[in-house]
C-alpha cells in the first residue's frame, strides 16, 4: 500500500458540521487539462451533445459537480497504450477505469448556454475527494465519494515552507507576467497554507501527472516541498526564454542602431561635404555604367527604376543584395560590344582540313555558309545542326567554324536538361535566381555575337518543371530572337547576332518544331582507310607527345592500325580508335622505363590479342557457296555497315512461317511480306505458264513452280537472322528474304560472291533505303563482288569514293524480278 493510500487511511473523517452540506452521490466530468484545486474558480466548457438534460437535471437538484482528470496512459479496445494528443474527448466514450480516483469537488456557481449550443459552467473547487465506489458509467458517471481536509502542522517548518514558496513566487514575477499584481496580492488573502500552495501550483504548467500527484498530496508540508521544486524548474525555463528574448532583441537593436546611425553619418558627410559614403559611391558607378554600356532604351529604363529602388533600400535588407545582383548582371552583359568579324576563304578551308579528314559534305556546306555571311555580314540566317554518331568530329567542326569567323567560342550540353528555367532563366521572385544558361554564356564570352554551341541537342528531357525545348523555339528563331527576354531579366535582349550551331547523335529524338528550324549537315561515320589516315596524322604523334614517347619509341604500321580498328574499334568515330591506340602507348612506355636497351614497341597485327585482349567485333566474310535457302545482305549499325546471312530451313507443318533473330517490327513486317509476295509470284508464274502451254504436256517450268507452291503449303519455313542476341529492325532486307525464301521454295542456290539491299513492297517494287555508303564498304571489307541495289539508291553511290567502289559491280533494280535474274540467271520462269 502507498502512502498516499496510507494518507487516505488516517484521514476519513467528515467535514464539520458548518461546512456545506454535501449530497449524497455525486457526478463526475473527466477533464484532460490541469485540475481546478480547491479554493479554484474557473469555467468549463461542455459541448452540446456533453450537457445532457440528465447533468442539468443533477445540477439544478444539488448544485455539485466532481472534476476528475483522465489518464495520460489510456489504453484503446485492444489494450494498446494511445498517445494523448491522439485522445479526442468529444468523440471517445471515458470509462471509469480511465478517470483518476481523487479529483476536487466543486460547487456550481453559474452555468450559460453559449451561441454555438455548448454550455460554460462556472465551478468553485471546494474539497479534495475520493470516488469509493462507481454507481453507473451511462448516461452519467455517478459515484460515491468521501472528501479530505488538508493534513496541516503549524511549526517554524511550514513557516520556512511558505516563505520559501513566496520568495520563488516573487523571483519568478520578474520574468514570469502570468505573476502579477492581482497573483500576489491573492496569495497573501490566502485563508490557509493548503490554499497557498494549490493557488500557486494552478498558475504553473504542470502535465498530468505531477497535477495528480499534488493533488492526491494531503500533507501541506510534502505539498509545498514539491512545489519548491516545480517553482524552481519552472524559474529555469523562464531564464532560458529570458535569455533568448535578450537575444533576438540585441541583434534588432543593433541592427537598428546601425541603421540610425548610417543615417546620421549620411547628413553628417553631407553637412561637411566630405565625400560620399560606399553605398553611394556604389550607385554612382552603376549609374554612370548603365550610361555608357549602350543599353537599348526598354532595358535602360528597367535598369534605372531598380537603381532608384535601390537608393531607399537599407544595407542591411535581404533585398538589398537581390537588386544589387540584378544590376550587376545588367551592367555585365555585352549589350553593344561585338567581336569584328572576317573572313577569309582560305584560311577557312586550311582550318577546316587542319582539323578534320573527309567530311567533304559538312565542309563543303560550312564553307557555303561562310560565304553568304562574307557577302552579307547581316545575314541572319539557318542555324546549323550537325547530325551524326559519337567521335565524327561534331564539337571540333563548330570550333572551327568559330575560328574561322574570328568570333568566340562557348559550348554546353544540353543532355539530361529537363528545366525550362535552365534556358529562360528564374523570376527573380524565388531565393537564389539566376539567369539561364544563354545569358550565362554571353556574360561570360563578353561578346554579343559569340558562336554558341548547342550540344547534345537530342537528349533533352522535360518534366514537370516545363519543357527545355519549347523554350529553344524562341532562342532559335530568327523572327523571335531579336527580343529574347529572359525570366530573370525580363527585358529584351538581342541574340539575332549569335551563331547557333547544335550537335545531335540521333535526329529522331529532336521535336520537330525544333527540327525545322534548323539545317540538318548528317556526319556520316568515317571508313576504315579515314581511320587509318586519321591515326596516322593526328591521333598518333597526339597521343606520342602525351605519353613522353617518340618516334623511335613506338610504332603502328597500316596492316596493325586495320586489324585494330575492324576487330576493336569498330564504331564510326574515332574516341574508341583513340583510347585503344593509347593503351598500346602506355605499353610502349612500360617496356622503355622496365628495359635496358632501347626497343621500340612495334606490334604486329597478331600481337594485339596479347596486348589488347580478345576482339570485340568478328568479322563476317562472304562464302564461296552457300545451300539454297542462304542469302547474303547488307546491313547499317551504329559501328557502320555489315554483311548479314540469311537463313531459311523447311520444316514440318502446313503452310506456316517462324521467324527468330530478334527482329523489331519493321523488320518483322517485312518478312510477312517478303513470304506473302513469294506465294503471290510462285501463283503469278504458275498462271502464265498454264497459260502459255499448247499442249496437255506440262514444261519443266511449269513443274518446277508447282513444286515450289507445294513445298510452301506442305512445310512450315523457319527464318533466321544470325547473331540472335543483337536486336535487328528496317526495312532494307525485304528483297533479301524474298530471295532466301524464293531459293528454298525452288531448290535453286545463288550466284556466288553477291550481297544485296533494298525494301521490298506487297506488289515486288524495290524501294530505297539509307547507309549506303556504310554498306558498301563492308561488302568490299568482306570480299563480295556483286551489289545489289535500289535504282533510286543508285545516286547514293557518289557519296562512295571510287577507290572504294574499285573491283565491284553494282546492279541497280526497281523490281523483284530484277532481282531474281541478277541473283538466279539459269532459273526458268
Amino acid at each position: 500500500m502507498s502512502d498516499i493510500e496510507n494518507e487516505y487511511q488516517v484521514q476519513i473523517k467528515p467535514s464539520p458540521e458548518n461546512d456545506l452540506e454535501f449530497p449524497d452521490e455525486v457526478v463526475i466530468i473527466p477533464i484532460m487539462n490541469s485540475p481546478i484545486f480547491p479554493g479554484m474558480i474557473a469555467p468549463i466548457i461542455l459541448s452540446e451533445d456533453k450537457f445532457t438534460p440528465e447533468l442539468d437535471d443533477y445540477l439544478m437538484r444539488t448544485g455539485f459537480v466532481a472534476l476528475n482528470l483522465v489518464k495520460s496512459d489510456l489504453k484503446d479496445e485492444h489494450g494498446d497504450f494511445v498517445p494523448e494528443e491522439e485522445i479526442d474527448l468529444e468523440k471517445r466514450e471515458i470509462k471509469t477505469h480511465d478517470l483518476y480516483k481523487v479529483g476536487v469537488l466543486c460547487k456550481v456557481v453559474k452555468k450559460l448556454k453559449l451561441p454555438d449550443g455548448s454550455v460554460n459552467v462556472l465551478v468553485h473547487g471546494v474539497k479534495r475527494y475520493r470516488a469509493s465506489n462507481y454507481i453507473e458509467e451511462a448516461p452519467l458517471i455517478r459515484a460515491d465519494f468521501e472528501v479530505f481536509d488538508d493534513i496541516l502542522d503549524h511549526d517554524e517548518e511550514l513557516d520556512a515552507y511558505t516563505r520559501s514558496v513566496i520568495n520563488q513566487v516573487k523571483k519568478l514575477s520578474e520574468i514570469n507576467p502570468y505573476f502579477n499584481e492581482e497573483m500576489k496580492l491573492a496569495m497573501l488573502n490566502s485563508p490557509s497554507p493548503g490554499a497557498l500552495a494549490d493557488l500557486v501550483a494552478f498558475a504553473i504548467s504542470l502535465d498530468i501527472p505531477e497535477a495528480q500527484d499534488f493533488l492526491e498530496t494531503l500533507v501541506v508540508k510534502k505539498r509545498f516541498a514539491k512545489l519548491l521544486v516545480y517553482l524552481r524548474r519552472e524559474k529555469d525555463v523562464a531564464d532560458i526564454q529570458k535569455k533568448i528574448s535578450d537575444e533576438v532583441n540585441d541583434k534588432v537593436n543593433k541592427y537598428q542602431r546601425e541603421y540610425f546611425l548610417r543615417e546620421q553619418l549620411k547628413v553628417i558627410r553631407s553637412e561637411l561635404g566630405m565625400d560620399e559614403d560606399e553605398k553611394s559611391r556604389d550607385i554612382k558607378r552603376i549609374g554612370d555604367k548603365l550610361l555608357e554600356i549602350g543599353m537599348p532604351e526598354e532595358a535602360l529604363k528597367a535598369a534605372q527604376e531598380e537603381l532608384e529602388r535601390l537608393e531607399v533600400i537599407p544595407d542591411s535588407s535581404p533585398e538589398y543584395n537581390v537588386t544589387r545582383t540584378y544590376l550587376n548582371w545588367m551592367i555585365d552583359l555585352p549589350w553593344s560590344q561585338s567581336t569584328p568579324e572576317k573572313i577569309e576563304m582560305e584560311k577557312a578551308k586550311k582550318i577546316l582540313e587542319k582539323d578534320h579528314y573527309g567530311l567533304e559534305k559538312a565542309k563543303e556546306r560550312i564553307l557555303e555558309f561562310l560565304a553568304v555571311r562574307k557577302l552579307k555580314p547581316e545575314y541572319d540566317g539557318t542555324i546549323l545542326c550537325l547530325s551524326g554518331p559519337p567521335g565524327v568530329g561534331k564539337t571540333s567542326l563548330g570550333k572551327s567554324i568559330a575560328e574561322s569567323l574570328g568570333r568566340k567560342f562557348y559550348r554546353f550540353s544540353l543532355g539530361g536538361m529537363r528545366d525550362e528555367a535552365e534556358i529562360k532563366g528564374h523570376r527573380r521572385t524565388y531565393v537564389g535566381a539566376m539567369p539561364g544558361r544563354i545569358v550565362q554564356a554571353l556574360k561570360r564570352v563578353e561578346v554579343n555575337n559569340p558562336v554558341i554551341m548547342l550540344d547534345e541537342i537530342d537528349k533533352l528531357g522535360n518534366s514537370y518543371q516545363g519543357d527545355p525545348a519549347s523554350a529553344l523555339l524562341e532562342v532559335l528563331d530568327p523572327e523571335q530572337n531579336k527580343s529574347f527576354i529572359d525570366h530573370y531579366l525580363d527585358v529584351p535582349f538581342d541574340l539575332s547576332k549569335v551563331l547557333f550551331i547544335a550537335t545531335a547523335n540521333y535526329v529522331g529524338n529532336i521535336p520537330e518544331p525544333l527540327l525545322d528550324r534548323m539545317e540538318l549537315i548528317e556526319l556520316s561515320g568515317y571508313t576504315i582507310e579515314e581511320k587509318v589516315s586519321i591515326a596516322t596524322k593526328w591521333v598518333i604523334p597526339k597521343l606520342l607527345e602525351k605519353h613522353g614517347l617518340s618516334k623511335d619509341d613506338f610504332s603502328l604500321g597500316v596492316p596493325t592500325l586495320k586489324r585494330l580498328i575492324s576487330d576493336y574499334a569498330r564504331e564510326p568515330g574515332v574516341r574508341m580508335m583513340e583510347q585503344y591506340v593509347a593503351k598500346l602507348c602506355r605499353k610502349a612506355a612500360l617496356l622503355k622505363v622496365s628495359s635496358r636497351r632501347k626497343k621500340k614497341f612495334a606490334p604486329k597485327p597478331s600481337d594485339l590479342e596479347e596486348h589488347l585482349g580478345s576482339a570485340r567485333f568478328q568479322t563476317e566474310l562472304a562464302q564461296k557457296s552457300m545451300a539454297p535457302g542462304v542469302v547474303t545482305g547488307l546491313a547499317w549499325t551504329s559501328y557502320g555497315g555489315q554483311i548479314l546471312f540469311i537463313e531459311t530451313i523447311p520444316l514440318k507443318g502446313k503452310g506456316a512461317f517462324k521467324l527468330t533473330g530478334q527482329m523489331g517490327n519493321v523488320m518483322n513486317e517485312s518478312a510477312n511480306i517478303a513470304y506473302s509476295y513469294v506465294k503471290s509470284l510462285l501463283e503469278e508464274d504458275l498462271e502464265r505458264q498454264k497459260s502459255k502451254r499448247t499442249s496437255k504436256v506440262k514444261k519443266s517450268g511449269e513443274t518446277q513452280t508447282e513444286e515450289a507452291l507445294d513445298f510452301l503449303s506442305e512445310h512450315e519455313v523457319h527464318l533466321h537472322l544470325p547473331a540472335g542476341a543483337t536486336p535487328k529492325d528496317g526495312p532494307s532486307a525485304g528483297i533479301t528474304m524474298a530471295l532466301a525464301l524464293y531459293s528454298l521454295a525452288t531448290n535453286h542456290k545463288i550466284k556466288n560472291g553477291l550481297a544485296m539491299t533494298g525494301e521490298l513492297s506487297l506488289t515486288g517494287r524495290v524501294l530505297p533505303v539509307g547507309g549506303i555508303k556504310e554498306k558498301v564498304l563492308a561488302a568490299k571489307r568482306a570480299g563480295v563482288k556483286e551489289i545489289i541495289l535500289p535504282k533510286e539508291n543508285e545516286k547514293d553511290l557518289s557519296e562512295v569514293p571510287e577507290r572504294h567502289r574499285k573491283g565491284l559491280k553494282f546492279y541497280p533494280v526497281e523490281h523483284f524480278d530484277d532481282v531474281l535474274k541478277v541473283a538466279m540467271p539459269r532459273i526458268k520462269r
